[in-house]
């Protein structure tokens, strides 16, 4: 089998990894209630989508 002459330093390693970092989630303003969403996706605040009612939130 193929084994590595030379160990891989630090730097190659890091190189690498660049692409391994977390991201933040994108988030939106919901137009209906002005909480933050995530976008594409039913409030669940609210309920809505596109100015129409999904779910039925009990008061």
């Amino acid at each position: 089998m193929a084994v590595p002459k030379k160990k891989p330093s630090r730097s190659r390693r890091g190189n690498r990894r660049s692409h391994d970092a977390l991201s933040l989630q994108s988030l939106v303003l919901c137009p209906q209630c002005d909480t933050p969403k995530l976008p594409h996706r039913v409030c669940p605040n609210c309920g809505t989508y596109r100015g129409k009612v999904f779910i039925q939130k009990s008061e």
